[in-house]
């Protein structure tokens, strides 16, 4: 019975590709990819002619039988277009269904988007939120943005250009002007690292362009009189839920989830934000 290898591939600079993955690329018997072109750019890169079939979102269920005749017979890896599998890919399900079947699947790490952004932004990073891609939807990506707002540690999140904006305004709005670090392009020729509160990052990133993480400083350590079951910050959350347009019940349940506070306290608070905003 073969492995399946869990590759990471450089997020931009091509020499950052490990010894080890490039390695096992060149030994295994098949490579599946989320993206064979960008993945046969990186074999040829690197001398290797190895079988490379496709495996992203939209097909790696019915992929699934064909890996698994492939790996009776030998090794096969398993590539994303950039970084590790299973971030924001469905690398995860891959590895699930195929350790499931009685394989082995190991991970023979590489570059990460995430770590890197997280080096290169100055921030604590011994705890952190990973929020991924947010919703595309601004009333969910609120939503999100408002469950995250008590988290003190730092958050991180990848986003593309042309919702940059948006995300920018949603995080003014939501968390407050925050520091941030905008990480664009990393480890490419035009690698931008940006520091600074939120209202600024809107102002110098009229036109964005490339690839982004966006590292953002986590909660102040709240006071003992506004701690996270306090009315306060419960009246705050339902505000921006209820300016997102969140439904009653659902922001009283995941205020009353988020704060501890009692279901009918929350209620109350979310009828008078709603009279003060009438007001």
């Amino acid at each position: 019975m073969g492995t399946l290898y869990v590759v990471g591939t450089p997020i931009g600079n091509l020499e950052d590709l490990t010894l080890r993955a490039a390695r096992v690329l060149g030994e295994v018997s098949l490579v599946a990819a989320e993206d064979t072109r960008v993945s046969r750019r990186l074999l040829n890169h690197l001398g290797i002619r190895v079988p490379l079939v496709s495996c992203n979102e939209h097909n790696w269920r019915q992929r699934l039988p064909e890996l698994l005749r492939a790996l009776a017979e030998g090794d096969v890896a398993l590539v994303t277009d950039a970084g590790m599998p299973g971030v924001s890919d469905p690398g995860a399900a891959v590895v699930a269904a195929i350790a499931g079947e009685g394989f082995s699947a190991q991970a023979v790490p590489g570059p990460s988007a995430v770590t890197t952004a997280l080096a290169a932004s100055g921030m604590p990073a011994d705890a952190f939120l990973f929020l991924g891609f947010l919703p595309r939807r601004r009333k969910e990506r609120r939503e999100r943005l408002a469950r995250a707002s008590t988290f003190q540690e730092t958050l991180v999140a990848f986003e593309a250009p042309h919702r940059l904006k948006n995300l920018l305004e949603d995080l003014l709005q939501t968390l407050g002007d925050r520091h941030i670090a905008v990480c664009r392009e990393l480890t490419k020729l035009h690698e931008e690292v940006w520091r600074g509160p939120v209202s600024e990052a809107m102002e110098h990133f009229e036109a964005p362009r490339g690839e982004f993480v966006l590292v953002i400083a986590g909660a102040e350590a709240l006071e003992e009189g506004d701690r996270a079951d306090s009315p306060d910050i419960a009246r705050q959350q339902l505000s921006v839920l209820r300016q997102s347009g969140s439904r009653a019940r659902d922001a009283v349940a995941q205020v009353t989830a988020a704060t501890g506070l009692p279901r009918s306290e929350v209620y109350r608070l979310w009828v008078e934000t709603g009279w003060d905003t009438a007001g």
